[in-house]
């Protein structure tokens, strides 16, 4: 991004001076013109943020004992039937802790599956949303009408604290760099991967038990994770792959994590759960800062639809993830609001839980996802809408 594009784009976003833009850029950005040509060399990118609905977090997605290829393959398939040519996939660095060349066998796995489905993933390393404390090992049951029960952090919230204050220990500050550049290196010029996404929303949820708002969220850790991404986006830089990089600007919380992403972005993105109204403004705002764009999370009735929401994005040629693909054990049927005043710890140490996904209750209106268990729509007019926008894409 030229200079003056920078500066606008960080005005547009808390107003910052030019000399924070310096203290933001890390060396090898990709020039504007060749981000543009890259992206015009892919389809309009339409996809889902997907976690299989057998699992209830990304460990449970990753780990050996419950990673499964055969589910997963079915449900690629199924992305495939409608048009989605990209996934956003989160990965967890507890689970390469343990086991990098496992962990490694298992996305090669995955990209051959993606591979032989026309899908080409985003990676995401690290994510501030939701539970703070993840465990290796088996993960909790979801607990019935309530959004996201089991999501993790990754880094753990008291890691990321640590790392915010200048007193992560030397092992974890090699752990996390070892799990970004190492997995880079590994799948650096793997043609199937499309991107990789440094870090879903820094600055999200800051407790280590969480008190929820009035929204039913943590309080925001904001630009404690300042450190940690900018960190982030230096070690993706060392590796230099042959894939764009992005970090979320609109979504991310902390006007120095939107403004690192801004600064450092081959591929711009950011998320929008609000009103056509909303997103066409966001779409209009991004596209003026002169790359191409992702909207990497969308979708949540009834007021971000997908009638609502793909045809600005397709206007815009901006790539399109909505979140959530099978209702499953994320319980994303169900809106942020279903966590107020409810204590999740509590609820499972009770036994309000659920180990069959075909039991687990419906609202009347959907927040997130577009297939049950037994892959039949919820709504069936969504989903032909879909595959009808979609139509060039898989004609080609």
């Amino acid at each position: 991004m030229k200079a003056t594009q920078l500066l606008l784009s960080l005005a547009l976003f808390g107003g910052y001076c030019a000399a924070y833009a310096a203290d933001y850029e890390v060396p090898g950005r990709w020039p504007t013109e060749k981000a543009e040509a890259w992206y015009a060399l892919q389809p309009w990118l339409v996809g889902c943020n997907y976690i299989p609905a057998h699992a209830i977090n990304q460990l449970e997605m990753w780990q050996a004992e419950t990673f499964d290829p055969q589910a997963i393959e079915k449900e690629l398939a199924l992305a495939q039937s409608i048009g989605f040519n990209s996934l956003r996939i989160f990965l967890h660095d507890l689970v390469w802790e343990v086991d990098p060349a496992g962990l490694y066998g298992r996305m090669e796995r995955f990209l051959a599956l993606c591979d032989a489905h026309g899908i080409r993933p985003l990676f995401v390393f690290f994510d501030d949303c939701h539970r703070p404390l993840p465990k290796l090992g088996k993960q909790p049951l979801p607990v019935p009408a309530y959004h996201n029960s089991g999501w993790m952090n990754s880094p753990a919230r008291d890691v990321a604290t640590a790392y915010a204050n200048g007193t992560a220990s030397e092992r974890d500050q090699a752990r996390l760099k070892g799990y970004v550049q190492e997995t880079m290196r590994h799948f650096k010029d793997d043609p199937r991967i499309l991107m990789w996404d440094l870090y879903n929303e820094p600055g999200r949820g800051d407790t280590l038990e969480p008190g929820l708002n009035e929204k039913g969220e943590q309080a925001p850790f904001g630009d404690k994770s300042a450190k940690l991404l900018l960190d982030v986006w230096r070690w993706a830089r060392e590796v230099n792959p042959s894939q764009p990089l992005t970090s979320c600007a609109d979504g991310s919380v902390g006007k120095q994590n939107i403004a690192i992403g801004l600064a450092n972005s081959d591929i711009l993105s950011f998320h929008n759960y609000n009103s056509p109204e909303k997103l066409e403004a966001d779409c209009v705002r991004f596209t003026k800062m002169g790359r191409p764009v992702l909207c990497t999370e969308y979708m949540a009735r009834p007021n971000s639809t997908f009638a609502g929401s793909l045809p600005i994005l397709k206007k815009h040629k901006i790539g399109a993830y909505n979140w959530g693909f099978v209702a499953g054990k994320t319980g994303c049927i169900w809106p942020w609001s279903s966590r107020k005043g409810k204590n999740v710890d509590h609820l499972r140490k009770t036994g309000v839980v659920c180990d069959d996904i075909t039991k687990l209750p419906e609202p009347e209106i959907w927040f997130h996802e577009l297939f049950r268990p037994d892959h039949s729509p919820y709504r069936p007019e969504e989903v032909e809408f879909i595959r009808q926008i979609t139509k060039e894409n898989r004609a080609k």
